[in-house]
């Protein structure tokens, strides 16, 4: 979609400098920008690539010289950038209309705007609301509730009573609402715990590709509103996600964590059961969470156990120097034993 550079000057809050009627097309890095695309510079050392680019107008901070450069003026040029991103491009369909492979159920409610790809199962009560897109291949269990505006891409699994807010993203290969893992041993074996909540999606999440949340298993499994889940990520059952939360791939939560707001978790992270994470918390990539532990506002743990960055790092130092540290040790042994 076309914009000018005043209309994005002022959808990001920037100042203009510069051609105000220049149209841009498109977003792209400065070495494969054309003309109409939309780049940005964020320090002095990228300069010289905003420059040399053939992009005709870019979001840079104050202070940073572009001569011959439309100028998108803001502090927080990465966040400009996104922001007017949003504004630029146009997503990819996923479907369009009802394809005629596509089996909807007769109790289905789907809105008139709504599109379903090739070969989508839509199950009895189900509720598709306007402007939702429904990939191929996609399961949407009976009882489930879409919101509008939706992009669920193909191959991905409802099981029935999920429950999606509005413009929700969630990508191939997704599985919502499968069953936590619960058991009660008795009787020399494993009896299942009984699954009978479900999963709840606040506006605005987006759900990377092949990531796995449980259904609740007494209570429900909540991701609010604003979350952004990479891909291969499993949350267990009972677990409660806050408000614009980022987690990273591979991470692993155990049943009934609770996280805050505005946390932001690493690669391959594991997380025990009933772990809690306070608003603002920040969890180091591969770091281990033991069950019941607790993270405070604000901190930022690393490793594993976790513990303080601060520990964390005067702890690592000493790891690198072990070999030394353990020759050093054997010396003092031999010399204290000859005495």
């Amino acid at each position: 979609m076309r914009r000018t550079a005043r209309e994005l000057a002022d959808a990001i809050d920037g100042t203009l400098e510069g051609d105000g009627t220049l149209e841009i097309s498109g977003v792209a890095a400065p070495e494969r920008a054309a003309t109409r695309d939309l780049i940005y510079v964020d320090s002095a050392k990228h300069v010289e690539r905003a420059a040399a680019s053939a992009a005709l107008c870019v979001i840079a901070p104050e202070g940073l010289c572009l001569p011959g450069k439309t100028v998108l003026r803001s502090a927080h040029p990465r966040f400009a950038f996104s922001k007017a991103a949003t504004l630029i491009l146009d997503h990819a369909p996923i479907a369009s209309g009802i394809h005629p492979t596509a089996v909807v159920a007769p109790l289905a409610r789907v809105a008139r705007s709504a599109s379903i790809g090739p070969y989508a199962v839509i199950g009895e009560d189900a509720h598709i609301g306007a402007g939702t897109q429904i990939g191929a291949h996609c399961v949407i269990g009976a009882g489930c509730w879409i919101g509008d505006h939706c992009r669920i891409h193909p191959r991905v699994t409802l099981y029935h009573h999920a429950r999606i807010g509005h413009r929700v993203e969630i990508h191939s290969g997704a599985v919502i609402g499968a069953d936590g893992f619960g058991y009660a041993f008795g009787e020399g074996k494993h009896w299942k715990f009984p699954q009978v909540g479900i999963v709840e999606i606040g506006d605005d999440v987006e759900i990377g590709a092949n990531t796995t949340i449980d259904r609740g298993s007494l209570d429900d499994t909540r991701i609010l509103e604003g979350v952004k889940l990479d891909n291969l990520i499993h949350i267990g059952h009972n677990c409660e996600i806050g408000a614009h939360t980022v987690i990273a791939a591979q991470v692993g939560f155990s049943g009934s964590c609770t996280v805050g707001k505005n946390v932001v978790i690493g690669g391959q992270a594991g997380f025990g059961e009933r772990c809690e994470l306070e608003d603002g918390s920040v969890i180091g990539g591969q770091s281990g969470v033991l069950g019941g532990k607790t993270i405070r506002g604000g901190q930022t743990v690393w490793g594993t156990p976790a513990r303080s960055l601060e520990r964390f790092k005067e702890q690592y130092a000493f790891y690198g120097r072990l070999p030394e540290l353990a020759a050093r040790i054997k010396d003092l042994e031999a010399k204290v034993g000859n005495k």
